[in-house]
């Protein structure tokens, strides 16, 4: 029964990072047309669309007025909200990524590898703001894990540090 939910819980896991690949790579172009961006543009122009100040895009997206409210809620809890899984299937999957730090470098990689493609592929925008918020979706979904092991090892008469009641 084990190996049976860890398979479900991979292909999940995989069709999970498929639709996550389409919606931040190539939601303006298909997979087809991904041959005329394999390019490396450098003029001033290009780099001008990218965000490399942290806290820049979140606190416009916040504080200024002219911004589409759809556009804000979009950008900021569409972020958070797509790494949530992530940050949730990864240490079900595998006990070596089952601690905070774990989850916190591993959600971060995976943001990191989606904004380092974007960014010389032209396939969106480079965000410094996108990894914060992303990491964050994924400490998020980490919660509901940490919460129930505490909870269990609270359960099983034994205090958080491991000492008896």
């Amino acid at each position: 029964m084990k190996i049976f939910v860890k398979a479900v819980l991979s292909l999940c896991m995989v069709l999970y990072l498929l639709i996550l690949t389409k919606l931040i790579l190539f939601k303006y172009i298909s997979i087809m047309d991904m041959k005329d961006h394999i390019r490396f543009t450098f003029h001033e122009r290009y780099w001008g669309y990218h965000n490399f100040i942290p806290f820049k895009t979140i606190f416009q997206y916040i504080f200024t007025e002219d911004i589409n409210t759809t556009i804000r809620i979009d950008n900021i809890v569409g972020n958070i909200i797509g790494f949530i899984p992530f940050g949730f299937m990864l240490p079900l999957l595998s006990k070596r990524v089952s601690r905070f730090k774990s989850i916190v470098i591993a959600t971060f990689g995976l943001s990191f590898t989606y904004e380092i493609l974007q960014l010389l592929f032209e396939l969106g925008s480079f965000d410094v703001d996108d990894l914060i918020l992303n990491t964050l979706g994924g400490v998020i979904g980490y919660l509901p894990i940490k919460i129930v092991h505490i909870f269990n090892k609270t359960k099983n008469g034994r205090s958080i540090r491991g000492h008896a009641q």
